[in-house]
């Protein structure tokens, strides 16, 4: 994932800060509690396509 996208990029939601997690290839948005998947270094930034954390799913 490029840096300075990680920089820039914000959830589409909320309009926070999301946390890049490299193994599963995802942008996580805390308040939301959504990962936004990236496909071929592509950040998918679509509600509908994100994935809801579990309550126990934790952060880091």
């Amino acid at each position: 994932m490029d840096a300075k996208l990680l920089d820039i990029l914000v959830c589409p939601l909320c309009k926070g800060p999301l946390v890049y997690l490299k193994e599963a290839q995802e942008l996580v948005c805390k308040a939301d509690r959504l990962a936004f998947p990236i496909r071929d270094g592509i950040p998918v930034m679509l509600e509908d396509e994100a994935r809801r954390l579990a309550e126990t799913e934790e952060i880091r």
